[in-house]
């Protein structure tokens, strides 16, 4: 398999020396050219997984290889995208997408191929413009371009649209599957929202909490694109929605016990 998670965990430990399980046991494999979208409620740890596949992070058990080689730190066959785009304002457009290539090749191949992906999201006329005179949308395709102006094997993105407003983000979406479409990256996607999960993906797995695990892994096979109103998307709203809300029942039962066992 392309990219392994096997008996995959994480537990950090606070300040006054405790451990906390942040998510045990996670074992996931997704093929080349695949694009897999993971859901939870907060504190699943979906984010610290994304980075540890990025290599910001370490397992404190298990592994994830990709192409059978393990992950133990960054490296540019990741290229990550973030929910702020995390750009250089003092820098213009091409050069925030040029940034990460220095001293890889010559500054006219990667001016380029910076051309090439600001052309792909629609920027081309703006790769002259600092990035602080675009809006939230833009600089968020800025940061895809960067991301794919590295040629990554595997492009992960961690709630990248989560701070825009509905109709950029529905925008971005197309925008995001005909870049998928045309590069085939796989791609590994973190989101919070249900519609945009299925809207996009392959597949989409949904992780549960205290501890995080996966609960369920659904194909989605439903033909491009997607409209919210086709009955096997509400369906499958349905079911996913049904799953987060029992694990966030749980969550709160659980902090409800905790505050009446406190308050004895």
């Amino acid at each position: 398999m392309f990219l392994e998670m096997q008996h995959v965990g994480k537990t950090f430990t606070d300040q006054e020396q405790q451990d906390f399980e942040v998510f045990s046991d996670i074992d996931l494999s997704i093929a080349e050219n695949q694009f897999v979208s993971i859901l939870g409620p907060s504190g699943c740890g979906k984010s610290t997984l994304l980075s540890m596949v990025a290599g910001l992070e370490h397992t404190t058990e298990g592994s994830i290889t990709l192409q059978n080689k393990e992950i133990k730190q960054a490296g540019p066959d990741r290229g990550m995208v973030f929910q702020q785009p995390s750009l250089f304002p003092w820098l213009n457009v091409r050069d925030n997408v040029t940034f990460p290539l220095k001293g890889t090749m010559s500054k006219k191949e990667a001016n380029t191929l910076a051309d090439h992906f600001l052309k792909m999201v629609h920027l081309s006329r703006f790769k002259e413009n600092f990035t602080y005179e675009l809006s939230g949308g833009m600089q968020q395709r800025v940061a895809i371009a960067r991301a794919l102006a590295m040629d990554p094997k595997v492009l992960l993105m961690d709630e990248p649209f989560g701070a825009l407003d509905e109709q950029t983000r529905h925008i971005l979406h197309d925008e995001l599957i005909k870049i998928w479409q045309e590069t085939q990256k796989t791609i590994l996607f973190v989101t919070h929202s249900i519609q945009e999960a299925i809207k996009l993906s392959d597949r989409v797995v949904v992780m549960g909490t205290r501890p995080g695990r996966i609960i369920a892994d659904f194909t989605i096979d439903i033909p491009r694109p997607r409209k919210r109103d086709n009955e096997h998307v509400i369906e499958l709203e349905r079911k996913v929605m049904d799953l987060l809300e029992g694990e966030i029942n749980k969550v709160l039962k659980e902090e409800l016990s905790n505050e009446i066992e406190y308050s004895r």
